[in-house]
């Protein structure tokens, strides 16, 4: 009968091969029960890539979504703080303006007229607001504040009303600068007018947040503030008739524009809505595809345990005959 051996040194290496190609084993095993995911994708999928590739897709959408509705939750939340500012101003100095009458003294009419230039600058500091370093109401130019300084505003109005004597002129002046667009647009605007495109947030979902300082409700507020501080001005000298009606002018454009303001902060409350029922939706996709492919992937621990068991009693076996194979020599075979 023949027989076939190897040398020590075949033998050797042998051992060695097999010890590394066991621990990896046991590396690869160790993983897959920590992880839960099997280590072999192409086996488990059989080569088909298909549905995995089509679930990282769906996640990878779902993250930029994330990432659009949270700038837009972001961007919606910081307006609507400064819409709430700006209302405040316009309810808290409209209050003050209709307990005003006949009678109050040059010193109340000064002060309410100062008061109001104060409230304009802190309106105009309202909608100069940025949120992540970009501008709220400039429209598509976010790098810059859409509007001038009060100074500025206040500056242009009092050299336009200088020398007018009635109510009336005070306020047809007044109102024809903010409308026109070689007054306000020009002088205070320095947004844009092209208004910020539809953010999406979700599958054929999208959300506007298009506003401007120029518009409308924002000027209105401004020009009915303007004229409480043009009414009290020491230096422009108008007589008490005049000042109690630019007063009066005042507190009831203040009074009804309250409701367009409500309306425009109700209006920006809806996209808020829209966008957390959104992402509360997203969330909820991505949930259901993360489990699914966890699923496509999971490991059996029971299986797992098992080999990862079988795999460390073969290296012990291993390294019990290696042990004894190094202890082999001609003088213990002949002992």
């Amino acid at each position: 009968m023949n027989m076939t051996s190897i040398g020590d040194l075949a033998n050797s290496i042998m051992l060695r091969q097999r010890s590394v190609q066991l621990s990896q084993n046991i590396s690869t095993l160790s993983q897959e029960l920590s992880s839960g995911q099997v280590s072999d994708v192409s086996g488990r999928l059989g080569g088909d890539y298909s549905y995995l590739t089509d679930i990282d897709r769906n996640l990878a959408r779902l993250d930029g979504f994330a990432v659009s509705a949270s700038e837009a939750a972001m961007f919606s939340g910081s307006a609507q703080t400064s819409l709430e500012r700006l209302h405040d101003l316009s309810a808290s100095l409209s209050s003050s303006l209709i307990t005003f009458d006949a009678t109050s003294t040059d010193a109340l009419r000064e002060h309410l007229a100062v008061r109001a230039e104060a409230d304009i600058a802190s309106a105009i500091s309202a909608l100069n607001a940025s949120a992540g370093g970009r501008s709220l109401f400039g429209g598509t130019a976010t790098d810059r504040q859409p509007l001038g300084t009060a100074d500025t505003l206040m500056g242009e109005l009092r050299a336009l009303v200088t020398g007018l004597t009635t109510a009336g002129d005070v306020e047809m002046a007044v109102d024809t600068w903010f409308a026109d667009p070689a007054g306000f647009e020009t002088a205070m605007y320095q947004g844009s007018d092209d208004l910020l495109a539809p953010i999406q947030i979700g599958e054929g979902e999208e959300v506007s947040l298009a506003l401007t300082a120029q518009d409308p409700v924002f000027r209105d507020t401004l020009r009915d503030m303007a004229l409480a501080a043009l009414a009290g001005d020491p230096d422009l000298g108008f007589d008490r008739a005049t000042q109690d009606n630019l007063f009066r002018t005042a507190s009831e454009g203040m009074l009804a524009n309250q409701d367009s303001l409500t309306g425009v902060r109700a209006d920006l409350g809806f996209a808020e809505a829209r966008i957390e029922e959104i992402s509360a939706r997203n969330s909820a996709a991505r949930t259901s595809l993360e489990y699914s492919r966890a699923a496509l992937l999971e490991a059996d621990p029971f299986e797992t345990a098992t080999r990862l068991e079988e795999a460390q009693f073969q290296l012990e076996s291993l390294y019990t005959v290696t042990v004894r194979s190094a202890n082999l020599s001609l003088l213990n075979f002949l002992s």
